[in-house]
């Protein structure tokens, strides 16, 4: 079984992927979560590039929504599986791909409920999230999620990955067609790029809605 590598989104944390990570582990998987937050994505590939590089054996990644950047960015992965992710090449920002489909649709593409604060700081606004986020969770789960939200600076808009390991290792796309945060416009030229496409009826987190699905797919990969 390969070493997995999980990289959560941004203003989120290690924690928020508990449960599934627990599931791996109890089924022998040797998970690595790496704290990502607030971090450039040029800072964060670097961190995460050491850690395959490290890797007994070429590990797969399973990166989640922003944390897609990094992921894109690696070199020597056995596999990539892009969780409701952004999957882009050098020089397409977030930022890019929302003037794209607003190109692309005649229409504004819908926002993430955040609040930019005086510092340069980023907040997701915790009465609006759980329904663009965690829309079919339980009240527990989403409160919970909530709970561990951080802020992220507003430069994580404007950079791209350093790679575009999408074009040279293995990748699977789980689309979400229940997803709010990222927009079917978009995704359909993230899967694109992918191998393989799972579609699941799911909002933008399915390791916190779907812990046993996501679970099983990833041991299928490792």
């Amino acid at each position: 079984m390969r070493p997995l590598i999980v990289l959560h989104g941004s203003w989120h944390q290690p924690a928020h992927f508990d449960e599934v990570v627990e599931r791996l582990r109890r089924d022998g998987a040797e998970v690595t979560v790496p704290d990502l937050g607030a971090r450039p994505i040029a800072e964060t590939t670097r961190a995460v590039q050491e850690i395959v590089d490290k890797a007994a054996e070429p590990p797969v990644v399973l990166a989640h929504s922003f944390g897609g950047l990094t992921a894109s960015g690696l070199q020597g992965a056995a596999h990539l599986i892009y969780l409701a992710a952004i999957v882009s090449e050098p020089g397409e920002t977030a930022q890019y791909w929302i003037e794209r489909t607003r190109e692309e649709t005649g229409r504004e593409p819908q926002q993430l409920p955040l609040i930019f604060d005086d510092e340069g700081w980023t907040h997701l606004d915790l009465a609006a999230v759980r329904e663009a986020m965690y829309a079919d969770c339980t009240d527990a789960v989403a409160e919970r999620a909530t709970v561990l939200l951080r802020p992220e600076p507003v430069t994580i808009f404007d950079e791209s990955p350093g790679g575009s390991a999408s074009k040279d290792t293995p990748t699977t796309y789980v689309t979400c067609t229940e997803d709010r945060t990222l927009v079917p416009e978009m995704v359909v030229h993230f899967a694109a790029r992918c191998d393989t496409t799972v579609t699941w009826r799911a909002s933008h987190s399915p390791y916190l809605s779907r812990p046993v699905e996501l679970a099983t797919l990833v041991l299928e990969r490792l």
